[in-house]
């Protein structure tokens, strides 16, 4: 992937409906050449797919944290099943080392955040968790609104 496929994918990222003519025009590249970019990161798996953002999914929770999960035994299928559910679970993460999960989430307020928190260490399987509070975000790869 070079530097024109990256400005390709930021542009989608940003707005996953533009035109070919619209990204050539960005990128001063003829159509025909946007269109094989993108068929080729298409074909190569770069791009899996195009999606919607909801208005609620562009509101910036105010409170926001990680939590690292240890799962008992071999529920863990069960256990991101469950934690699917929760509207306040942003995204789910296995791993390696001492935690089993990461779980990104967010709230409207503390106590939301306590509560969703509450609900998470009563799932059956979850033995030991750890939560920390993001404080603020000065980087990320995810497109801006």
């Amino acid at each position: 992937m070079d530097s024109i496929d990256e400005k390709l994918i930021t542009l989608l990222r940003h707005n996953g409906r533009r035109s070919i003519s619209d990204l050539a025009l960005e990128t001063d590249l003829s159509r025909a050449t946007v269109r094989a970019r993108m068929e080729r990161l298409e074909k190569s798996g770069d791009i899996l797919g195009y999606t919607v953002i909801l208005r609620a999914d562009a509101v910036d929770l105010p409170v926001r944290g990680i939590m690292m999960i240890e799962i008992e035994g071999h529920v863990t299928d069960r256990i991101v099943r469950s934690l699917g559910g929760f509207a306040e679970v942003s995204a789910i993460h296995t791993t390696n080392g001492r935690w089993d999960l990461i779980v990104e989430l967010g709230a409207a307020t503390l106590s939301d955040f306590d509560a969703i928190l509450r609900r998470i260490r009563l799932l059956p399987g979850i033995t030991a968790s750890e939560t920390n509070l993001l404080l603020a975000t000065p980087r990320s790869t995810r497109a801006r609104l």
